[in-house]
């Protein structure tokens, strides 16, 4: 959130409660704290509180975020403090869906600074400053290093969605478009593996864009999100407003949508044959009861002709 506004915003409206004081700790000191309790006969049955090297406010802390990326926005005090309308505008402008933008927005309605330090006397290492941490988090992010995001767990419970294979017979509608090579079937994969994220949509990237932004409008995940990491995926990673739901390393990925949407859609992408004689293709799945669901279809049925076409030449292309 801190990233995404510094950067974007060269004007940033402060609420009242931004000036609350909080006390960020970089996630490698937060397990140094527990895994060093553990190893502490004297923490046993304590309680401590925690926090990183500095105590700064909201304020403080996007415009030491806004500095280490170049940027220096102009800050002025907002004459409101409706901490809804500040979540949704941070769920437009971050790749945080409004949920958890809220969620940790609410931590900021009062102070949250440790008053007991007594767990560093037990545990004397020197946490991270903020400053340190950001830039770590940023150099691991440019290295396509980071293990877990903690966006990749919204929407709630998306452990329980609806699974292909549980529909199974009754998808009720389905569109497949493929497209011969003379390149590998493992090279035309990996190129699938590639797309969203940075990467895009290729040619029609600004199309996924435009339905991302109507998805974030209403309060949706939108393609912001991008995904984890540029050149790995892995099953439940998230590619924009999409999730991995299965995969078959060089033959077969299959992704779930996570879109606000009147029905239950699948993409699936296939790679098969060999070397000089290879098949690249794509198919559209979707699941729908109500007369919404269905119009919804066919409203979009005749731009999947000119989407998945020049989607699968793009990726062949890269491949």
């Amino acid at each position: 959130i801190l990233c995404s506004l510094a950067r974007r915003l060269p004007l940033v409206m402060f609420p009242r409660w931004a000036k609350n004081r909080v006390q960020p700790i970089a996630t490698e000191d937060l397990v140094c704290y527990l895994a060093g309790a553990l190893g502490e006969a004297e923490t046993e049955g304590g309680s401590y509180e925690i926090g990183g090297a500095d105590a700064l406010t909201y304020k403080e802390m996007l415009l030491v975020a806004a500095r280490l990326q170049g940027r220096r926005p102009v800050s002025i005090p907002a004459p409101f403090s409706a901490m809804g309308f500040y979540a949704y505008m941070a769920s437009l402008l971050t790749p945080v869906p409004y949920g958890p933008a809220r969620a940790q927005m609410e931590g900021l309605k009062c102070e949250l600074v440790a008053q007991d330090d007594s767990i560093r006397d037990i545990l004397p290492f020197r946490p991270a400053s903020f400053k340190e941490a950001f830039l770590k988090a940023k150099a691991e992010e440019r290295q396509d290093l980071v293990d877990t995001r903690w966006t990749d767990s919204y929407p709630p419970l998306h452990e329980l969605a609806t699974r292909f294979s549980e529909v199974g017979r009754r998808i009720n509608y389905s569109t497949r478009y493929a497209l011969p090579s003379r390149k590998p079937p493992e090279a035309l994969f990996n190129s699938v593996c590639a797309v969203g994220g940075h990467t895009g949509w290729f040619r029609n990237s600004w199309m996924w864009r435009v339905r991302g932004g109507i998805d974030r409008i209403g309060k949706g995940v939108g393609t912001a999100r991008g995904r984890k990491s540029g050149s790995v995926l892995r099953v439940n990673d998230v590619i924009d407003f999409w999730r991995v739901e299965e995969i078959e390393p060089g033959r077969r990925l299959l992704l779930r949508a996570e879109m606000k949407l009147p029905g239950k859609a699948w993409l699936q992408f296939e790679a098969g044959g060999k070397a000089g004689k290879s098949l690249l293709s794509i198919a559209a799945f979707y699941y729908a009861q109500s007369f919404w669901g269905r119009a919804y279809w066919f409203f979009f049925l005749p731009f999947h002709k000119r989407i998945f076409k020049k989607l699968l030449e793009d990726i062949e292309r890269r491949a």
